[in-house]
């Protein structure tokens, strides 16, 4: 297989997505991995005797060489060098497409505080990134950026400088080019509640001991947002990363991250499936690439 062909790579990339994840979880099998793989050839790649989670491995050690990295590699590196490097899935929580006033988050890890990471991938433009980072703003205490290394620079002119700015090295490394500043107490109370569902809202308030309004469901959000505009920031904020943690919590996967191959570890933690499609979605990865490649 050509390395640079850039069809290629696209192909590779959809090995990753959530349709062929859910698909395992859902079927125990993937007809559209099937096809995919076929597409690149990606057996002949793969040892003799290799899993379809060798595969998987096989896929990802193409896509993540630098200048060919898509925005999956980066939420992995995250995932595995932050999240679970850093902090752990028992104590830390992800949130992936988030809401943050007109934007969607890539990526959030909760652990003392709300973290948010903005992912600019060799593919990506930097012509949004001053009005994401002033969205993110709105929700999260902390904003950072992480980059290629050809767009380290750039974004470091972009973003005000309590922006965090993180980069992805050609070795897939993250290094700190600048860190970001914690701020909580700049948050749109107003925009955070925007950003939770309704019984996420409901627990906030109840937490910071005020009454929920007994008014018909109609009218509940606009009351409910009237309180949260009269919100401390920073209390909100911290309340927020309390109540998230606990709706997002990601201790139940556990189990399940540690049985799959690396490559797929940041799918299985920001892709839901059900609790009962685990076993299915081990047995999938596990299953031989050569009988596999016969899936329908």
């Amino acid at each position: 297989m050509a390395r640079n062909n850039k069809t290629e790579l696209v192909v590779l990339s959809r090995l990753f997505s959530s349709a062929v994840f859910r698909e395992m979880a859902k079927k125990g099998r993937s007809g559209l991995f099937r096809r995919l793989a076929d597409e690149v050839g990606l057996e002949g790649l793969c040892d003799a005797g290799a899993s379809v989670g060798d595969a998987f491995d096989r896929a990802f050690a193409v896509l993540r060489v630098s200048g060919q990295r898509n925005e999956y590699i980066y939420r992995s590196a995250i995932s595995h060098k932050i999240l679970m490097g850093t902090h752990s899935l028992r104590t830390a929580s992800m949130l992936t497409e988030f809401r943050a006033g007109a934007c969607k988050a890539d990526l959030v890890i909760l652990n003392g505080t709300a973290t948010v990471y903005e992912i600019k991938s060799e593919r990506d433009s930097l012509a949004r990134l001053s009005n994401q980072v002033a969205n993110y703003k709105k929700v999260f205490a902390k904003v950072n950026v992480i980059a290629s290394e050809d767009h380290v620079e750039g974004v470091l002119a972009a973003v005000p400088e309590d922006t965090g700015v993180l980069c992805l090295s050609k070795r897939y490394q993250i290094s700190t080019e600048r860190e970001g500043v914690n701020r909580p107490d700049r948050v749109c109370p107003q925009t955070v509640f925007e950003s939770l569902r309704s019984a996420e809202a409901v627990a906030v308030l109840k937490a910071l001991g005020r009454e929920i309004p007994q008014v018909p469901n109609t009218q509940l959000h606009g009351a409910l947002r009237t309180i949260f505009a009269d919100l401390d920031p920073s209390i909100l904020h911290n309340e927020m990363v309390r109540t998230l943690k606990r709706t997002r919590n990601l201790t139940p996967l556990v189990e399940l991250v540690d049985q799959l191959p690396e490559s797929l570890q940041a799918a299985a933690i920001s892709i839901p499936v059900k609790r009962s499609e685990h076993i299915k979605l081990v047995e999938a990865v596990e299953t031989p690439l050569s009988i596999a490649m016969a899936w329908s």
